[in-house]
């Protein structure tokens, strides 16, 4: 799999970047694909695990949703706040504890799990990584539950390959979507988005939110929005999707940032420019994808609000926004767009 632009970031320098209060993104470490002679695609081999409020995620989530992979690859939800300082395994950890109770219900959430995959039960998602000997402890996980390894752990590479073998994997969808179609005028546009979305969205709003240097944070924030605007008109002539009248790879890497947008990184990533209603073509699409079967069911906002703002300095969680109407239930709205 190619390690591109718009899969990973430009690690020059990183640690000295990071001194000086730049938030650089790390590489992801496992690389190898379904469809790999160790790999072959097979229904019911592959677990996931995840975490619903993390972006990275939620695109291999939705694409579980979208291609009709639900019944077949199986998954594991680890609670949105990670381990704290007291925690004997230390913190900041992913953490398998369907009894935990979320502050901003006050109630354990429903859809985080044990972890089932790798038959062990055990607590962390660093487990699972220090089986193989890695000090990793990112999400996404993709999971061979019968060799009981680690396929990958880069979601872009995720994606792509339950795309190209959500047939073998086990879909009986009728209708689903390719998310790289053949037609090479369509993957080069797709490519370009991907490249554009991934540098200046989707790592974009962690460049805003976690970067500790004003000057990284008005650049990001500068480039984020004209991005915003870019596609804005990119959907201005009608145009049901970001590179045509099909949902590709493109919509599905842009919607999880997006989804985020108006009700958790507005506030929490510092990119209060604008929120996503006020481009009503941009509105309009983010309505259309969540209407899309599965996609709905594939995140969550209580994980979203509760994993971003639980982490803040004081751990309250915002309840807004309110107007003009709640959040998610905004999303079925495409008539709110100004």
């Amino acid at each position: 799999m190619t390690k591109d632009a718009s899969t990973q970031e430009d690690q020059t320098d990183a640690k000295g970047r990071r001194a000086r209060g730049e938030f650089v993104r790390g590489v992801s470490g496992f690389r190898s694909a379904i469809g790999d002679p160790d790999f072959p695609a097979e229904p019911g081999r592959y677990h996931l695990f995840v975490a619903l409020n993390c972006p990275w995620c939620h695109r291999v989530t939705l694409a579980r949703a979208v291609l009709g992979l639900e019944d077949s690859i199986t998954l594991d939800v680890a609670f949105p706040n990670r381990t704290g300082e007291e925690d004997p395994a230390g913190p900041n950890l992913w953490e398998f504890a369907p009894k935990r109770v979320a502050s901003l219900t006050g109630q354990t959430l429903d859809e985080c799990t044990l972890e089932t995959g790798t038959g062990e039960g055990l607590r962390l998602a660093k487990q699972v990584y220090q089986r193989e000997g890695s000090d990793e402890q990112s999400v996404p996980i993709l999971y061979d539950k019968v060799t009981g390894r680690i396929v990958n752990n880069e979601s872009a590479e995720i994606i792509r390959m339950l795309d190209v073998h959500s047939g073998a994997l086990g879909s009986n969808l009728a209708g689903r979507p390719r998310l790289l179609p053949d037609d090479e005028t369509v993957r080069d546009d797709i490519a370009t988005l991907n490249e554009r979305i991934y540098t200046t969205i989707n790592n974009g709003a962690y460049k805003a939110g976690f970067s500790s240097d004003q000057t990284v944070y008005a650049d990001a924030f500068k480039a984020y929005f004209e991005t915003l605007e870019h596609l804005e008109g990119l959907l201005s002539n009608g145009r049901l999707y970001l590179t045509g009248d099909a949902f590709t790879e493109a919509d599905l890497r842009l919607f999880p940032t997006l989804y985020r947008h108006d009700p958790v990184y507005y506030v929490r990533m510092k990119l209060n420019g604008a929120h996503i209603l006020d481009y009503p073509n941009l509105w309009r699409w983010l309505c259309r994808v969540y209407a899309l079967n599965g996609v709905s069911t594939a995140g969550s906002l209580v994980h979203c609000r509760q994993g971003y703002f639980g982490r803040s300095w004081n751990g309250v969680v915002p309840l807004g926004p309110l107007s003009p109407m709640t959040y998610p239930e905004a999303y079925a709205h495409p008539e709110l767009a100004r």
